[in-house]
């Protein structure tokens, strides 16, 4: 999935995944001590890099990737009580023992954006201004990463077209959430090609109801919701009844769904699949006081199948907005700068 230069080294094949391609400039490798909640890592931690990135991603330090391997800490709880709803929910599938560790890293090492962007609606334009940090890595099935991290077609490697995606500049999954997707598609027996992050620094950050619908994630798409940090509720609900639907029984099923609240606590993980996604909107709502007022990571891995989800993705969730990175000093995110240390 990934195509990155990074400062460990390792003997390198062709069947090697592209996350395990690094530079020969350091035989040593990452150290197994605690990741603190300051971000300081060793200056010889190893790290993933690529030209999109404005700064280098570290790896996960040995720790928390020895103890992932670990996961799913608890077996899943299927719910599929509803009409046309099909989740697995484990309580937790990041292990206890590092689940603070992971939130702590993730927040400090990771480049985020404050998405700004323009709607229409009945002809009035309005900007709007996303409501938490997002940031995105991934590519659609139509195209791959290289070894050397350009992108190529999918189905002959050979180099895209530079008008194939004019709007935006694709980049590969870090090595330190690389290392949970693939984890994440053994146990929920999909696969995925995108990484969405969304932090949420307090309880005023959110995102309204909303279906993860898109044509071009496919029919019934799978998408994996990690959720590190604070506990805040997931709330779902059935769509209304469409217009469409002429079976009374169904109708009835339909008006009679019960919402649902799913409290996330760190290190929980919801996979929503089948038709759930066409039939249910889900949200994170605004929450005032208690442990909601701490920070919280939202990790969703999905796949696009056509360009347009590449687009879109990026559109937003990166934009054309300013970096931003955690400041452990001033406990949140500030404006990064480039030429500033990552």
């Amino acid at each position: 999935m990934s195509a990155l230069a990074s400062s460990a080294s390792a003997s390198i094949s062709k069947k090697r995944a592209l996350t395990d391609f690094f530079s020969p400039n350091s035989q040593k490798k990452a150290r197994t001590s605690p990741a603190p909640e300051s971000g300081v890592l060793p200056t010889d931690h190893p790290t993933s890099f690529h030209k999109t990135f404005p700064f280098p991603v570290p790896h996960l330090p040995g720790h928390i990737s020895e103890k992932l391997s670990e996961a799913p800490f608890e077996e899943c709880r299927t719910i599929n009580d509803q009409p046309d709803l099909d989740l697995l929910f484990f309580q937790p599938f990041v292990p206890k023992s590092i689940e603070k560790d992971l939130f702590h890293f993730l927040r400090s090492q990771l480049f985020f954006y404050r998405v700004q962007y323009k709607i229409k609606r009945g002809g009035i334009e309005t900007q709007i201004n996303t409501p938490r940090y997002t940031t995105v890595f991934g590519l659609d099935a139509t195209s791959k990463f290289a070894l050397d991290g350009s992108i190529t077609e999918a189905t002959t490697s050979n180099p895209i077209a530079s008008t194939k995606y004019p709007t935006c500049n694709p980049r590969p999954l870090p090595q330190c959430l690389d290392e949970l997707r693939k984890i994440t598609e053994i146990f929920t027996a999909s696969t995925y090609n995108f990484c969405l992050v969304n932090y949420y620094a307090d309880g005023a950050d959110s995102i309204s109801y909303h279906s993860d619908d898109e044509r071009f994630l496919g029919p019934e798409p799978a998408i994996a919701s990690f959720s590190l940090g604070a506990k805040r509720d997931f709330l779902m609900k059935h769509k209304p009844v469409p217009p469409s639907e002429k079976d009374p029984v169904a109708v009835d099923a339909i008006t009679n769904a019960k919402p649902l609240k799913l409290p996330l606590a760190s290190g929980d993980m919801v996979l929503m699949r089948g038709r759930t996604q066409a039939n249910w909107l889900h949200s994170i709502p605004k929450r005032k006081g208690g442990e909601s007022e701490k920070g919280r990571i939202n990790i969703t891995f999905r796949k696009a199948m056509v360009k347009g989800g590449t687009e879109n993705y990026y559109q937003y969730n990166v934009g054309k907005g300013e970096v931003w990175r955690w400041d452990e000093v001033k406990k949140g995110m500030r404006p990064w700068q480039p030429g500033e240390k990552g």
